[in-house]
């Protein structure tokens, strides 16, 4: 494999959710990682407060794409709406591409016990030009960066 050259584009990437390719997204937000800082001093210590951690919190995963013939990302979002969380949970994996359109060896991120937390139908307006877009959020329990 030749040694790569510089960064990859964030323009040509799949989504897979439960080892399904859906490609077609034209927008992909990744979420945050953060783990909020509690502040602790005791009586004895220096005039300065220790930062210890405490609970790691995930941000959404949002994603974008024109409205098509499918209703998959609808008939997921309605399982949750149904209160059939566990059947509703899924893996998802975002995988990028390099300029050669290959998806081997190349960064992913994967995001477990994800579900869609939203659905935002597109607007439509008679006197415009764009495409209706339909985005989804997911909220997810777990995220890891491979490759």
């Amino acid at each position: 494999m030749a040694k790569r050259h510089g960064p990859y584009r964030n323009t040509r990437f799949v989504l897979e959710i439960n080892d399904i390719q859906i490609a077609g997204f034209s927008e992909c937000t990744l979420p945050d990682n953060t783990t909020e800082p509690i502040e602790y001093r005791e009586g004895n210590d220096p005039p300065t407060t220790r930062k210890l951690w405490s609970l790691n919190k995930y941000g959404t995963l949002t994603l974008k794409r024109g409205t098509t013939d499918s209703t998959d990302l609808f008939e997921w979002r309605k399982l949750v709406e149904e209160g059939k969380i566990e059947e509703a949970r899924r893996s998802v994996t975002l995988r990028v591409a390099d300029e050669q359109g290959n998806y081997e060896n190349t960064p992913n991120w994967n995001f477990t016990e994800a579900w869609p937390s939203k659905y935002d139908a597109p607007d439509f307006n008679a006197t415009g030009n764009e495409v209706a877009i339909e985005t989804l959020e997911i909220v997810h329990e777990g995220m890891e960066r491979v490759a």
